[in-house]
């Protein structure tokens, strides 16, 4: 390791949450400040916290109902073409195109 590049590193590092709990790991600052930590995140506290903004969940739950009322449409069938031999009418009736030259090896004279 190059020496002079690294920053300083604290064993005991103290970190502060938003809600209150303290405790100490290993960083390269003596203090940190934090606004979420493993006692107060929903994952593992198994609290689910909604954020709000603007009544957009409320929206998506509308909308999923409204969704279930309404009857789903039916998708319409396409019928399929039936082959009337256009195509190889049109096939047979094209000009022949130029015959690529093919060099012959193999000449005996």
């Amino acid at each position: 390791m190059k020496k002079n590049i690294h920053p300083q590193y604290y064993k005991e590092a103290k970190v502060s949450c938003a809600c209150g709990n303290t405790f100490i790991i290993g960083a390269t600052r003596k203090e940190i400040q934090v606004e979420i930590c493993y006692k107060c995140h929903p994952f593992y506290t198994g609290k689910e916290k909604l954020i709000d903004t603007a009544g957009k969940v409320e929206k998506f739950k509308a909308r999923r109902e409204k969704a279930a009322i309404v009857p789903k449409k039916d998708k319409k069938v396409r019928a399929k073409k039936q082959n009337t031999g256009a195509k190889l009418e049109k096939a047979a009736t094209k000009k022949p195109g130029k015959k690529k030259a093919v060099a012959k090896k193999n000449i005996k004279k």
